[in-house]
Protein backbone atom coordinates (compact mmCIF):
# COMPACT_ATOMS: atom_id res chain seq x y z
CA UNK A 1 0.00 0.00 0.00
CA UNK A 2 2.95 2.76 1.12
CA UNK A 3 4.95 1.21 -2.42
CA UNK A 4 1.88 2.43 -4.50
CA UNK A 5 1.23 5.82 -2.66
CA UNK A 6 5.21 6.77 -3.02
CA UNK A 7 5.29 5.61 -6.69
CA UNK A 8 1.64 8.03 -7.46
CA UNK A 9 3.58 10.57 -5.62
CA UNK A 10 6.77 10.48 -7.70
CA UNK A 11 4.82 10.14 -10.64
CA UNK A 12 3.02 13.56 -9.90
CA UNK A 13 6.33 15.13 -9.37
CA UNK A 14 7.44 14.69 -12.60
CA UNK A 15 4.40 15.38 -14.34
CA UNK A 16 4.60 18.93 -12.23
CA UNK A 17 8.16 19.29 -13.05
CA UNK A 18 7.93 18.23 -16.71
CA UNK A 19 4.80 20.97 -16.86
CA UNK A 20 6.78 23.84 -15.40
CA UNK A 21 10.21 23.42 -17.38
CA UNK A 22 7.78 23.75 -20.51
CA UNK A 23 6.94 26.88 -19.48
CA UNK A 24 10.29 28.06 -19.09
CA UNK A 25 14.12 27.67 -19.37
CA UNK A 26 15.49 27.31 -16.01
CA UNK A 27 17.72 30.01 -16.20
CA UNK A 28 20.88 30.10 -13.39
CA UNK A 29 21.23 33.33 -11.65
CA UNK A 30 23.57 35.58 -9.56
CA UNK A 31 23.84 38.37 -7.58
CA UNK A 32 26.90 41.41 -7.96
CA UNK A 33 28.66 41.45 -4.55
CA UNK A 34 31.23 43.95 -5.82
CA UNK A 35 32.89 45.72 -8.49
CA UNK A 36 35.94 47.95 -9.50
CA UNK A 37 38.93 48.17 -11.94
CA UNK A 38 37.13 45.42 -14.23
CA UNK A 39 36.75 42.99 -11.85
CA UNK A 40 33.09 41.99 -10.29
CA UNK A 41 32.88 39.57 -7.55
CA UNK A 42 29.84 37.36 -7.82
CA UNK A 43 27.24 35.13 -5.53
CA UNK A 44 25.08 32.20 -6.63
CA UNK A 45 26.55 31.28 -9.43
CA UNK A 46 27.19 27.85 -8.02
CA UNK A 47 27.45 25.44 -10.86
CA UNK A 48 30.04 28.25 -13.21
CA UNK A 49 32.84 26.63 -15.26
CA UNK A 50 36.18 27.98 -15.61
CA UNK A 51 36.18 30.64 -18.43
CA UNK A 52 32.29 31.01 -19.18
CA UNK A 53 30.82 33.92 -20.04
CA UNK A 54 28.21 35.68 -17.82
CA UNK A 55 25.35 37.88 -18.99
CA UNK A 56 25.35 41.35 -17.23
CA UNK A 57 22.83 44.03 -17.30
CA UNK A 58 23.47 46.62 -20.57
CA UNK A 59 24.40 43.26 -22.60
CA UNK A 60 28.34 43.51 -21.26
CA UNK A 61 29.85 39.97 -20.69
CA UNK A 62 32.45 38.83 -18.23
CA UNK A 63 34.71 35.63 -18.21
CA UNK A 64 34.04 33.56 -14.89
CA UNK A 65 37.95 33.60 -13.58
CA UNK A 66 38.57 33.01 -9.59
CA UNK A 67 35.85 30.01 -8.76
CA UNK A 68 36.17 30.74 -4.98
CA UNK A 69 33.67 28.21 -2.59
CA UNK A 70 31.54 31.15 -2.04
CA UNK A 71 32.00 33.63 -4.71
CA UNK A 72 33.43 33.47 -8.58
CA UNK A 73 35.65 36.50 -9.63
CA UNK A 74 34.50 37.72 -12.98
CA UNK A 75 36.58 39.87 -15.65
CA UNK A 76 34.30 42.41 -17.71
CA UNK A 77 34.93 42.47 -20.85
CA UNK A 78 33.56 45.74 -21.89
CA UNK A 79 32.53 49.31 -20.33
CA UNK A 80 30.99 48.22 -17.05
CA UNK A 81 30.27 51.86 -14.87
CA UNK A 82 26.48 51.27 -15.43
CA UNK A 83 26.94 48.05 -13.22
CA UNK A 84 26.41 48.35 -9.94
CA UNK A 85 26.46 46.06 -7.04
CA UNK A 86 23.10 44.13 -6.73
CA UNK A 87 22.71 43.64 -9.92
CA UNK A 88 21.44 40.32 -11.27
CA UNK A 89 23.94 38.60 -13.76
CA UNK A 90 23.39 34.99 -15.58
CA UNK A 91 25.34 32.05 -16.99
CA UNK A 92 25.83 31.74 -20.67
CA UNK A 93 26.64 28.33 -21.19
CA UNK A 94 29.58 29.24 -23.39
CA UNK A 95 32.82 30.05 -23.14
CA UNK A 96 34.20 32.93 -24.65
CA UNK A 97 34.83 33.07 -28.54
CA UNK A 98 34.84 34.90 -31.76
CA UNK A 99 33.08 35.39 -34.61
CA UNK A 100 35.30 34.61 -37.66
CA UNK A 101 34.74 34.77 -41.49
CA UNK A 102 36.85 36.04 -45.11
CA UNK A 103 34.71 38.99 -44.29
CA UNK A 104 37.19 40.30 -41.34
CA UNK A 105 40.53 40.93 -43.53
CA UNK A 106 40.58 44.75 -44.47
CA UNK A 107 38.65 45.49 -40.70
CA UNK A 108 39.35 47.10 -37.32
CA UNK A 109 38.08 44.96 -34.54
CA UNK A 110 37.29 44.46 -30.84
CA UNK A 111 38.75 40.90 -29.50
CA UNK A 112 35.24 40.28 -29.35
CA UNK A 113 34.63 40.43 -33.11
CA UNK A 114 32.93 43.99 -33.14
CA UNK A 115 33.85 46.29 -35.84
CA UNK A 116 35.37 49.07 -34.41
CA UNK A 117 35.74 51.19 -38.17
CA UNK A 118 32.85 52.63 -39.93
CA UNK A 119 32.05 49.70 -42.66
CA UNK A 120 29.04 47.89 -41.39
CA UNK A 121 28.54 44.54 -39.62
CA UNK A 122 30.86 41.83 -40.22
CA UNK A 123 29.50 38.42 -41.79
CA UNK A 124 29.63 35.81 -39.41
CA UNK A 125 30.60 31.93 -40.58
CA UNK A 126 31.14 30.59 -37.37
CA UNK A 127 32.62 30.99 -34.22
CA UNK A 128 35.36 30.18 -32.42
CA UNK A 129 36.52 29.85 -29.00
CA UNK A 130 39.64 32.40 -28.35
CA UNK A 131 41.45 29.46 -25.94
CA UNK A 132 41.87 26.10 -27.73
CA UNK A 133 44.44 23.29 -27.22
CA UNK A 134 47.92 24.01 -29.39
CA UNK A 135 47.99 21.49 -32.17
CA UNK A 136 49.82 18.16 -31.17
CA UNK A 137 53.42 17.58 -32.21
CA UNK A 138 52.30 14.81 -34.85
CA UNK A 139 49.80 17.59 -36.49
CA UNK A 140 53.02 19.72 -37.08
CA UNK A 141 55.82 20.05 -40.23
CA UNK A 142 58.86 21.46 -40.41
CA UNK A 143 59.39 24.75 -40.94
CA UNK A 144 60.59 24.89 -44.08
CA UNK A 145 59.48 27.96 -46.44
CA UNK A 146 60.62 31.47 -45.46
CA UNK A 147 58.85 34.46 -44.43
CA UNK A 148 60.23 37.57 -46.07
CA UNK A 149 60.32 40.97 -44.08
CA UNK A 150 62.09 42.93 -46.88
CA UNK A 151 64.70 43.68 -43.99
CA UNK A 152 68.20 43.27 -45.68
CA UNK A 153 69.84 42.98 -41.87
CA UNK A 154 66.18 40.56 -40.58
CA UNK A 155 66.27 38.48 -43.84
CA UNK A 156 70.42 37.93 -43.94
CA UNK A 157 70.98 37.84 -40.38
CA UNK A 158 68.28 36.49 -37.85
CA UNK A 159 65.78 35.01 -40.93
CA UNK A 160 62.26 33.63 -40.45
CA UNK A 161 60.37 30.81 -41.25
CA UNK A 162 56.92 30.19 -41.61
CA UNK A 163 55.28 28.70 -38.41
CA UNK A 164 57.82 30.34 -36.42
CA UNK A 165 57.96 32.59 -33.15
CA UNK A 166 60.58 35.22 -33.80
CA UNK A 167 60.57 38.07 -30.47
CA UNK A 168 61.06 41.56 -31.29
CA UNK A 169 62.39 43.12 -28.30
CA UNK A 170 64.21 46.83 -27.27
CA UNK A 171 63.31 49.87 -25.33
CA UNK A 172 61.06 52.13 -25.93
CA UNK A 173 60.98 54.10 -29.51
CA UNK A 174 63.52 52.10 -30.74
CA UNK A 175 61.42 50.80 -33.81
CA UNK A 176 59.85 47.39 -32.82
CA UNK A 177 56.97 48.44 -34.54
CA UNK A 178 58.38 49.79 -37.41
CA UNK A 179 59.70 46.43 -38.31
CA UNK A 180 56.33 44.69 -38.05
CA UNK A 181 54.40 47.36 -40.19
CA UNK A 182 57.21 47.02 -42.60
CA UNK A 183 56.88 42.81 -42.63
CA UNK A 184 53.12 42.97 -43.20
CA UNK A 185 53.59 45.77 -46.26
CA UNK A 186 56.10 43.31 -47.37
CA UNK A 187 53.42 40.43 -47.95
CA UNK A 188 51.37 42.20 -50.36
CA UNK A 189 52.99 39.84 -53.15
CA UNK A 190 53.57 36.60 -51.03
CA UNK A 191 49.69 35.49 -50.02
CA UNK A 192 50.02 35.77 -46.38
CA UNK A 193 46.82 36.83 -44.45
CA UNK A 194 48.44 39.59 -41.46
CA UNK A 195 47.01 39.82 -38.22
CA UNK A 196 48.11 43.08 -35.98
CA UNK A 197 46.93 42.89 -32.43
CA UNK A 198 46.96 46.25 -30.60
CA UNK A 199 47.44 45.74 -26.85
CA UNK A 200 46.86 48.36 -24.42
CA UNK A 201 48.37 50.75 -26.97
CA UNK A 202 47.30 54.39 -27.76
CA UNK A 203 44.53 55.19 -29.86
CA UNK A 204 47.11 57.52 -31.80
CA UNK A 205 49.61 54.93 -32.27
CA UNK A 206 46.99 52.62 -33.10
CA UNK A 207 45.65 55.04 -36.42
CA UNK A 208 49.38 55.95 -37.10
CA UNK A 209 50.00 51.71 -38.01
CA UNK A 210 46.11 51.54 -39.88
CA UNK A 211 46.98 54.45 -41.92
CA UNK A 212 50.41 53.10 -43.14
CA UNK A 213 48.86 50.38 -43.56
CA UNK A 214 45.95 51.94 -46.14
CA UNK A 215 48.82 53.77 -47.53
CA UNK A 216 50.71 51.44 -49.08
CA UNK A 217 47.97 49.37 -49.51
CA UNK A 218 48.29 46.56 -46.78
CA UNK A 219 45.07 46.63 -45.59
CA UNK A 220 43.34 44.32 -47.65
CA UNK A 221 44.98 41.01 -46.60
CA UNK A 222 45.14 42.38 -43.09
CA UNK A 223 42.99 42.21 -40.03
CA UNK A 224 44.05 45.10 -36.77
CA UNK A 225 42.56 44.04 -33.71
CA UNK A 226 42.12 46.70 -30.73
CA UNK A 227 42.28 46.19 -27.42
CA UNK A 228 43.08 49.97 -26.64
CA UNK A 229 44.83 51.56 -23.33
CA UNK A 230 41.15 52.71 -22.09
CA UNK A 231 39.65 49.42 -22.79
CA UNK A 232 39.05 47.26 -19.49
CA UNK A 233 42.28 45.24 -18.37
CA UNK A 234 40.13 41.57 -18.88
CA UNK A 235 39.75 42.81 -22.56
CA UNK A 236 43.63 43.34 -22.83
CA UNK A 237 43.78 40.22 -21.57
CA UNK A 238 41.99 37.79 -23.83
CA UNK A 239 43.00 39.80 -27.44
CA UNK A 240 46.23 37.81 -27.83
CA UNK A 241 43.81 34.70 -27.57
CA UNK A 242 41.28 36.24 -29.74
CA UNK A 243 43.60 37.31 -32.29
CA UNK A 244 45.42 33.56 -32.73
CA UNK A 245 41.63 31.75 -32.63
CA UNK A 246 41.40 34.13 -35.76
CA UNK A 247 44.48 33.12 -37.23
CA UNK A 248 43.92 29.47 -36.29
CA UNK A 249 40.91 29.88 -38.39
CA UNK A 250 42.56 31.06 -41.84
CA UNK A 251 45.45 28.51 -40.95
CA UNK A 252 43.27 25.27 -40.95
CA UNK A 253 42.06 26.39 -44.15
CA UNK A 254 45.52 26.41 -45.63
CA UNK A 255 46.43 29.65 -45.81
CA UNK A 256 49.64 31.36 -44.38
CA UNK A 257 49.57 33.55 -41.04
CA UNK A 258 51.40 36.64 -39.95
CA UNK A 259 50.18 37.62 -36.37
CA UNK A 260 52.11 40.79 -34.48
CA UNK A 261 51.55 40.89 -30.84
CA UNK A 262 51.99 44.73 -29.74
CA UNK A 263 53.07 44.30 -27.46
CA UNK A 264 53.22 41.50 -24.20
CA UNK A 265 54.78 43.34 -21.97
CA UNK A 266 51.09 45.22 -21.65
CA UNK A 267 49.43 41.75 -21.62
CA UNK A 268 51.35 40.61 -18.56
CA UNK A 269 51.19 43.93 -16.90
CA UNK A 270 47.28 43.96 -17.82
CA UNK A 271 47.35 39.83 -15.93
CA UNK A 272 49.03 41.19 -13.03
CA UNK A 273 46.55 44.00 -12.35
CA UNK A 274 43.78 41.09 -12.93
CA UNK A 275 45.08 38.50 -10.91
CA UNK A 276 46.32 41.14 -8.16
CA UNK A 277 42.32 42.38 -7.99
CA UNK A 278 41.68 38.96 -7.98
CA UNK A 279 43.75 38.68 -4.74
CA UNK A 280 45.98 35.96 -6.57
CA UNK A 281 49.24 34.93 -4.71
CA UNK A 282 51.66 37.31 -6.31
CA UNK A 283 55.46 35.98 -7.16
CA UNK A 284 58.37 37.37 -8.46
CA UNK A 285 57.96 41.79 -9.54
CA UNK A 286 54.42 40.98 -8.65
CA UNK A 287 53.16 39.05 -11.41
CA UNK A 288 51.13 35.36 -10.28
CA UNK A 289 53.02 32.05 -10.80
CA UNK A 290 51.51 31.48 -13.87
CA UNK A 291 52.42 34.31 -16.22
CA UNK A 292 54.76 31.92 -18.00
CA UNK A 293 52.06 29.67 -18.53
CA UNK A 294 49.84 32.31 -20.41
CA UNK A 295 52.23 33.46 -22.80
CA UNK A 296 53.47 30.06 -23.84
CA UNK A 297 50.00 28.75 -24.02
CA UNK A 298 49.50 31.49 -26.70
CA UNK A 299 52.93 31.17 -28.64
CA UNK A 300 52.63 27.57 -29.05
CA UNK A 301 49.13 27.44 -31.24
CA UNK A 302 52.15 29.10 -33.82
CA UNK A 303 52.81 26.15 -36.15
CA UNK A 304 53.22 24.78 -39.23
CA UNK A 305 50.38 22.01 -40.49
CA UNK A 306 50.97 18.70 -42.24
CA UNK A 307 48.96 19.12 -45.66
CA UNK A 308 46.40 16.48 -44.16
CA UNK A 309 45.47 18.52 -41.28
CA UNK A 310 45.48 22.14 -43.68
CA UNK A 311 49.25 22.88 -44.72
CA UNK A 312 48.71 26.34 -43.36
CA UNK A 313 51.12 28.11 -40.88
CA UNK A 314 50.77 30.47 -38.05
CA UNK A 315 53.87 32.45 -37.54
CA UNK A 316 54.12 34.82 -34.79
CA UNK A 317 56.11 37.83 -34.01
CA UNK A 318 55.45 38.79 -30.64
CA UNK A 319 56.99 42.53 -29.28
CA UNK A 320 58.12 43.12 -26.01
CA UNK A 321 59.25 46.60 -24.36
CA UNK A 322 62.97 46.08 -22.22
CA UNK A 323 64.52 48.59 -19.93
CA UNK A 324 67.81 49.76 -20.47
CA UNK A 325 68.43 46.97 -22.99
CA UNK A 326 68.38 44.56 -19.98
CA UNK A 327 67.33 40.92 -21.81
CA UNK A 328 67.60 39.21 -18.07
CA UNK A 329 64.68 40.82 -17.02
CA UNK A 330 61.38 38.50 -16.05
CA UNK A 331 59.14 38.86 -18.98
CA UNK A 332 62.33 39.07 -21.47
CA UNK A 333 63.73 35.92 -20.14
CA UNK A 334 60.44 34.03 -20.15
CA UNK A 335 59.45 34.87 -23.66
CA UNK A 336 63.01 34.16 -25.24
CA UNK A 337 62.85 30.55 -23.73
CA UNK A 338 59.38 30.63 -25.41
CA UNK A 339 60.29 31.55 -28.79
CA UNK A 340 62.21 30.12 -31.09
CA UNK A 341 64.75 33.14 -31.52
CA UNK A 342 64.61 36.63 -30.78
CA UNK A 343 65.23 40.02 -33.00
CA UNK A 344 67.09 42.48 -30.06
CA UNK A 345 66.87 46.48 -30.95
CA UNK A 346 69.61 48.82 -29.73
CA UNK A 347 68.57 52.61 -28.29
CA UNK A 348 72.29 53.21 -29.48
CA UNK A 349 71.88 51.97 -32.57
CA UNK A 350 68.85 54.08 -33.27
CA UNK A 351 70.48 57.09 -32.04
CA UNK A 352 73.37 57.29 -34.21
CA UNK A 353 70.60 56.58 -37.38
CA UNK A 354 71.28 52.96 -38.01
CA UNK A 355 67.83 51.82 -38.84
CA UNK A 356 66.45 48.96 -38.43
CA UNK A 357 68.34 48.92 -34.99
CA UNK A 358 68.70 45.35 -34.83
CA UNK A 359 71.62 44.57 -32.94
CA UNK A 360 73.24 41.20 -34.80
CA UNK A 361 75.16 40.41 -31.45
CA UNK A 362 72.53 39.22 -29.42
CA UNK A 363 69.97 38.73 -32.37
CA UNK A 364 69.50 34.94 -33.79
CA UNK A 365 66.89 32.55 -35.27
CA UNK A 366 67.12 29.07 -34.12
CA UNK A 367 64.69 28.01 -36.90
CA UNK A 368 64.92 30.44 -39.71
CA UNK A 369 68.60 29.94 -41.45
CA UNK A 370 67.00 26.44 -42.40
CA UNK A 371 64.22 28.41 -44.61
CA UNK A 372 66.55 30.49 -46.54
CA UNK A 373 67.48 29.93 -50.11
CA UNK A 374 70.85 28.33 -50.97
CA UNK A 375 72.70 31.42 -51.86
CA UNK A 376 71.39 33.42 -49.22
CA UNK A 377 72.79 31.11 -47.15
CA UNK A 378 76.35 31.33 -48.14
CA UNK A 379 76.36 34.78 -47.95
CA UNK A 380 74.90 34.84 -44.18
CA UNK A 381 78.35 33.12 -42.90
CA UNK A 382 80.49 35.72 -44.23
CA UNK A 383 78.86 38.33 -43.65
CA UNK A 384 78.41 37.27 -40.10
CA UNK A 385 82.28 36.78 -39.55
CA UNK A 386 83.12 40.27 -40.94
CA UNK A 387 80.40 42.05 -39.27
CA UNK A 388 81.36 40.88 -35.78
CA UNK A 389 85.25 41.19 -36.44
CA UNK A 390 84.61 44.89 -37.53
CA UNK A 391 82.69 45.26 -34.30
CA UNK A 392 85.47 44.43 -32.29
CA UNK A 393 88.11 46.42 -34.17
CA UNK A 394 86.11 49.55 -34.25
CA UNK A 395 85.56 49.70 -30.44
CA UNK A 396 89.58 48.84 -30.63
CA UNK A 397 90.30 51.40 -33.27
CA UNK A 398 88.37 54.15 -31.06
CA UNK A 399 91.47 54.15 -28.97
CA UNK A 400 93.82 55.63 -31.24
CA UNK A 401 95.94 52.73 -31.80
CA UNK A 402 97.84 52.61 -35.43
CA UNK A 403 96.72 50.33 -37.69
CA UNK A 404 98.14 48.38 -40.26
CA UNK A 405 96.56 47.57 -43.71
CA UNK A 406 94.68 44.80 -42.96
CA UNK A 407 92.59 46.21 -39.82
CA UNK A 408 91.87 49.55 -42.17
CA UNK A 409 90.55 47.07 -45.07
CA UNK A 410 88.31 45.54 -42.36
CA UNK A 411 87.13 48.63 -40.95
CA UNK A 412 86.11 50.07 -44.35
CA UNK A 413 84.07 47.39 -45.01
CA UNK A 414 82.40 46.73 -41.72
CA UNK A 415 81.30 50.68 -42.34
CA UNK A 416 80.04 49.43 -45.80
CA UNK A 417 78.39 46.64 -44.45
CA UNK A 418 76.61 48.74 -42.06
CA UNK A 419 75.77 50.76 -44.40
CA UNK A 420 74.25 48.58 -46.49
CA UNK A 421 72.07 47.15 -43.33
CA UNK A 422 70.46 50.42 -42.76
CA UNK A 423 67.02 50.55 -44.36
CA UNK A 424 64.68 53.51 -44.81
CA UNK A 425 61.08 52.20 -43.09
CA UNK A 426 58.09 51.62 -45.64
CA UNK A 427 60.88 50.33 -48.19
CA UNK A 428 61.09 46.54 -48.19
CA UNK A 429 63.06 44.86 -50.88
CA UNK A 430 62.99 41.73 -52.54
CA UNK A 431 65.00 39.03 -51.34
CA UNK A 432 67.14 38.38 -54.74
CA UNK A 433 67.59 42.42 -54.69
CA UNK A 434 69.11 41.66 -51.06
CA UNK A 435 71.24 38.63 -52.05
CA UNK A 436 72.98 40.93 -54.84
CA UNK A 437 73.40 43.89 -52.89
CA UNK A 438 74.82 41.56 -49.71
CA UNK A 439 77.26 39.46 -52.42
CA UNK A 440 78.51 42.83 -53.50
CA UNK A 441 79.25 44.13 -50.39
CA UNK A 442 80.92 40.94 -48.86
CA UNK A 443 83.23 40.30 -51.91
CA UNK A 444 84.90 44.01 -51.50
CA UNK A 445 83.60 45.35 -54.56
CA UNK A 446 81.91 48.44 -52.80
CA UNK A 447 85.28 48.79 -50.18
CA UNK A 448 86.18 51.77 -52.48
CA UNK A 449 82.70 53.14 -52.51
CA UNK A 450 82.39 56.05 -50.52
CA UNK A 451 80.07 56.33 -47.68
CA UNK A 452 77.44 58.97 -49.15
CA UNK A 453 77.04 56.75 -52.03
CA UNK A 454 75.93 53.87 -51.11
CA UNK A 455 72.69 54.15 -51.64
CA UNK A 456 72.76 54.80 -55.15
CA UNK A 457 75.37 51.57 -55.76
CA UNK A 458 72.01 49.63 -54.14
CA UNK A 459 70.10 51.22 -56.12
CA UNK A 460 72.48 49.99 -59.40
CA UNK A 461 72.75 46.92 -57.98
CA UNK A 462 68.81 45.89 -57.69
CA UNK A 463 68.83 47.51 -61.07
CA UNK A 464 70.90 44.75 -62.42
CA UNK A 465 69.39 42.14 -60.80
CA UNK A 466 65.84 43.18 -61.97
CA UNK A 467 67.28 42.91 -65.51
CA UNK A 468 68.46 39.73 -65.10
CA UNK A 469 65.82 37.29 -65.22
CA UNK A 470 68.07 33.92 -65.60
CA UNK A 471 70.28 35.14 -62.55
CA UNK A 472 67.35 35.72 -60.18
CA UNK A 473 65.90 32.19 -61.26
CA UNK A 474 69.34 31.05 -60.22
CA UNK A 475 69.56 32.90 -56.87
CA UNK A 476 65.83 31.53 -55.93
CA UNK A 477 66.90 27.88 -57.12
CA UNK A 478 67.67 24.89 -54.83
CA UNK A 479 71.03 24.54 -55.77
CA UNK A 480 74.11 26.40 -54.25
CA UNK A 481 74.69 29.59 -56.92
CA UNK A 482 77.34 28.26 -59.51
CA UNK A 483 80.63 30.32 -58.58
CA UNK A 484 81.23 31.11 -62.62
CA UNK A 485 77.75 32.94 -62.36
CA UNK A 486 78.77 34.88 -58.99
CA UNK A 487 81.88 36.28 -60.92
CA UNK A 488 79.64 37.08 -63.99
CA UNK A 489 77.16 39.10 -61.90
CA UNK A 490 80.07 40.64 -59.78
CA UNK A 491 81.82 41.38 -62.68
CA UNK A 492 78.99 43.51 -64.20
CA UNK A 493 78.61 45.29 -60.69
CA UNK A 494 82.37 46.64 -60.91
CA UNK A 495 82.08 48.02 -64.51
CA UNK A 496 78.53 49.95 -63.57
CA UNK A 497 79.82 51.42 -60.78
CA UNK A 498 82.73 52.16 -62.94
CA UNK A 499 81.10 54.02 -65.41
CA UNK A 500 78.30 55.43 -62.99
CA UNK A 501 80.80 57.41 -60.85
CA UNK A 502 83.19 58.52 -63.98
CA UNK A 503 79.29 59.87 -65.31
CA UNK A 504 78.78 61.71 -62.05
CA UNK A 505 82.31 63.09 -61.60
CA UNK A 506 82.59 64.29 -65.19
CA UNK A 507 85.25 62.01 -66.22
CA UNK A 508 85.38 59.89 -69.57
CA UNK A 509 84.57 56.61 -69.55
CA UNK A 510 87.16 53.75 -70.87
CA UNK A 511 84.79 52.80 -73.62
Amino acid sequence: MLTKQLSRLEEAIDSALEQELGKEDVEESGTVMSIDNGIAVIKGLKAVKNQELIKFPGGIMGMAFNLDPSSVGVILLGEYKHIQSGDRVTRSYQVADIPVSQDVLGRVISPLGEPLDDLGPIEEVKRMPIEREAPPIMHRAAVNNPLQTGLKVIDSVVPIGKGQRELILGDRQTGKTAIAVDTIINQREANVICIYCAIGQQITAVAKVIESLKQHDAMDYTVVMVAGSESAPGVSFVAPYAATSLGEYFMEKGRDVLIIYDDLTRHARAYRELSLLLERPPGREAYPGDIFYIHSRLLERSTHLKKEFGGGSLTALPIIETQAENLSAYIPTNLISITDGQISLSSKLYQKGNLPAVKIGTSVSRVGGKTQVPAYRNITSALKLTYSQFEELETFASFGTRLDENTKRILERGKRIRAVLNQPQYQPIEVTEQIGILMAVTSGILDDVPLERISQAEEIIQHLVREDETFREQLLGDEKLEEKARENFLDQVSERLKEEWDEIDGKPSND
